[in-house]
């Protein structure tokens, strides 16, 4: 009897972290939340009630799901991780904007964990929606001795600000120090790479950013209409080019087939900043919302560099059931027990 007790007692924590991402998180009413769970609403009301009784309502949510709790621990024997955090999903399902917030909140709470007490102090960081998330649901710090360094270009290929570079929105909640790679992400030719990588204003900024403690990077997908091609970073001809060629994701600007390996592309060699081998063997967070993104995150993986992994539930029930179909090996060809 006390064993059914206690299982029904961790069924309702299990839905109260839900219920609290979806009310927190997702800013879904209760009403909403009943339908969600399918239980009545007065049980959507206790399980919130719960959620704060039992503290898991902080800055953060401290709790998840144990159906997400499952998925981390089965992802990171699987791809060879150290850490693997699922955000719970707390909209419909392809609902990029709702993705993108969920992953947003679980990975500043992990990033925050790692900065509170005397953690890292220089950050690799690279750019992109699912970072701008994570910044956006990163609570203020005052942490002046904080350095966060670019990894990539900090430009458009117009030579416009890119809006997700997150460098400066860092500084501005951390009171920390800032450094642009005041470069393009791309370069348009190769001579245009020399050129830049020549200044020893760009080479000193490239150097420092490979003395980071800890990367904080995204990852790319090279499928339908994917952001680098939405902001021009990538040009249509380009674009075919990589997708002929076997491209699936793209790490830092290195676009990558679905082995992980750089694939045989032009525009491969005219990217500017670190490269994946620069950050091999280094501790790499990587920070994937948005949906979507199963095939990417997994090249991601079996590139070697990424030892955190952050993304949505949605992408890792899908990376999931491609991991049961593969034999009991992790992505990088090591046995489970390897980490």
């Amino acid at each position: 009897m006390a064993g059914r007790r206690r299982e029904l007692e961790d069924q309702d924590l299990s839905l109260a972290a839900r219920a609290a991402w979806l009310s927190h998180i997702g800013g879904h009413t209760q009403s909403q939340i009943a339908a969600r769970l399918k239980v009545s609403p007065a049980k959507a009301h206790r399980l919130i009630a719960l959620a704060h009784s039992q503290g898991l309502v902080r800055v953060f949510i401290d709790g998840a799901p144990a159906e997400c709790l499952e998925l981390e621990a089965r992802l990171a024997a699987r791809l060879g991780l150290d850490h693997c955090i699922v955000a719970p999903s707390v909209g419909d399902e392809g609902e990029a904007a709702t993705d993108f917030v969920s992953v947003g909140v679980a990975a500043a709470r992990f990033l925050h964990g790692l900065i509170e007490g005397a953690g890292p102090t220089m950050f690799g960081v690279g750019k992109g929606r699912s970072l701008a998330a994570m910044v956006k649901s990163l609570p203020p710090l005052n942490r002046p001795d904080l350095k966060f360094v670019s990894v990539s270009g900090s430009l458009t290929r117009n030579l416009a600000a890119n809006p997700f570079d997150v460098v400066h929105r860092l500084v501005e909640r951390t009171g920390g120090e800032g450094y642009f790679l005041p470069v393009p992400y791309i370069a348009t030719s190769a001579e245009e790479k020399d050129l830049l990588l020549a200044q020893k204003s760009v080479q000193d900024l490239v150097c420092l950013a490979s003395r980071a403690d800890v990367f904080v990077i995204g990852i790319g997908t090279v499928i339908g209409d994917a952001h680098v091609r939405q902001v021009g970073m990538v040009g249509e001809a380009e674009w075919r080019e990589l997708r002929a060629k076997g491209a699936v994701g793209d790490v830092m600007g290195s676009f990558v087939d679905a082995n992980g390996i750089p694939v045989d592309a032009e525009i491969n060699r005219r990217t500017l900043g670190l490269t994946i081998d620069d950050i091999r063997g280094r501790r790499v967070i990587a920070v994937v919302g948005g949906g979507d993104k199963a095939e990417a995150i997994m090249a991601a993986a079996r590139t070697g560099v990424i030892t955190d992994l952050v993304l949505g539930e949605a992408d890792a029930r899908r990376i999931a059931v491609r991991l049961d179909a593969l034999p009991a090996v992790n992505v990088n060809g090591k046995q489970r027990a390897a980490r």
